[in-house]
């Protein structure tokens, strides 16, 4: 099972450098057999929403029916991960 990335994902994981995209992919992919890594966190005020890093990464996502939905992709350092709009983008179904 491959995970769904939200248009703000894809776009953000296009623009990387070649070395970044193949480290954030290959971790992208690994959410598919390991849904809850043990650094994953949950992210505080957005219910459902967890958060895992890579490298100088943050990769944003939750869970919907066994799927792994990645949500955002951005810099560790930069707030612009959690400001971006997520919630709209991919809101958690119940």
């Amino acid at each position: 099972m491959t995970p769904d990335l939200s248009n703000n994902a894809r776009k953000s994981l296009e623009s990387l450098p070649s070395r970044h995209f193949k480290q954030v992919a290959s971790r992208i992919f690994k959410l598919s057999g390991d849904q809850n890594p043990a650094d994953s966190q949950h992210l505080l005020g957005h219910p459902g929403f967890k958060r895992i890093d890579q490298g100088e990464y943050r990769i944003i996502y939750y869970l919907n029916a066994g799927s792994v939905r990645i949500a955002v992709v951005g810099k560790r350092n930069d707030d612009a991960a959690y400001k971006k709009s997520y919630k709209s983008t991919f809101a958690p179904r119940q």
